[in-house]
C-alpha cells in the first residue's frame, strides 16, 4: 500500500485541527487596544498549541518522508495520533478560557502525553514494516526526544494541579525542544540515497 493516501489524510486532519484552533478565538466586542486584553490567555494557549500541532506536522512529514510503504498497522497507528491531536482544540479553549487555572491545565497535557506516546507508536509500526536497519530506523535512532518528552508530560500533567505556571513552562520547555531542527531524517535518507 502507498503512503501518499495517509500523507495527505493527515495533512487534512491537521489543516481542520489548526482552522477549528483559530475560529475559537473570539473577537472582541470593543474597538480599542484594550478590548484584545482578556483575550491574551486564550491567545497564548493558541500559539504554544499552534507550535506543538506544527511540531507534529513537520515531524509526520519527515517520518513519511522516510518511510516507503504502509500497512493496516501503520493506517491505524496513524489514527491513533490524529484523534489526540483532534482534542487540542477542546483543551486549548479550556486552559485559555479559563486563565491557565490548574485542572485545564493538567488536563491540557493529556492530549499532549497521549499524542506523544501515539507518535513513537506509528514509529514501531514504521520501523516494524520497513525493518531495523531501514534508513527510517536509523533516523529514529533511540529517538530521545521523544521519550524524554513523554517523561515530561507525565510529570507536568500532576505538577499542573500544584502549580499551573511550573506546568505550563513543562509544556513550553518541550516545544522548544522540537523547535530545534532536526537533521537526523535528512541525514538518513542522504545516506541511504548515496
Amino acid at each position: 500500500m502507498t503512503k501518499g493516501r495517509l500523507e495527505a489524510f493527515s495533512d487534512g486532519v491537521i489543516a481542520i485541527i489548526i482552522t477549528i484552533m483559530v475560529l475559537e478565538l473570539k473577537v472582541p466586542h470593543g474597538t480599542d487596544a484594550a478590548s484584545l486584553r482578556p483575550l491574551i490567555p486564550a491567545f497564548m494557549s493558541y500559539v504554544l498549541s499552534f507550535i506543538y500541532l506544527g511540531i507534529y506536522w513537520n515531524n509526520h512529514h519527515h517520518l513519511m518522508q522516510a518511510a516507503c510503504q504502509v500497512d493496516g498497522r501503520i493506517l491505524w497507528a496513524n489514527l491513533h495520533l490524529l484523534f489526540w491531536l483532534s482534542l487540542i482544540p477542546f483543551v486549548t479553549r479550556w486552559m485559555g478560557e479559563n486563565h491557565f487555572a490548574r485542572v485545564p491545565v493538567a488536563i491540557y497535557g493529556i492530549p499532549l502525553l497521549c499524542a506523544a506516546i501515539a507518535y513513537y507508536i506509528l514509529t514501531l509500526a514504521l520501523v516494524a514494516r520497513h525493518g531495523k536497519d531501514s534508513a527510517l530506523a536509523v533516523a529514529l535512532g533511540t529517538d530521545f526526544k521523544g521519550k524524554i518528552s513523554m517523561g515530561i508530560y507525565a510529570l507536568a500533567i500532576p505538577l499542573a494541579l500544584a502549580s499551573a505556571p511550573a506546568a505550563c513552562l513543562l509544556y513550553v520547555l518541550v516545544a522548544l525542544m522540537w523547535l530545534v531542527p532536526d537533521r537526523r531524517f535528512e541525514k538518513a535518507l542522504a545516506e541511504s540515497k548515496g
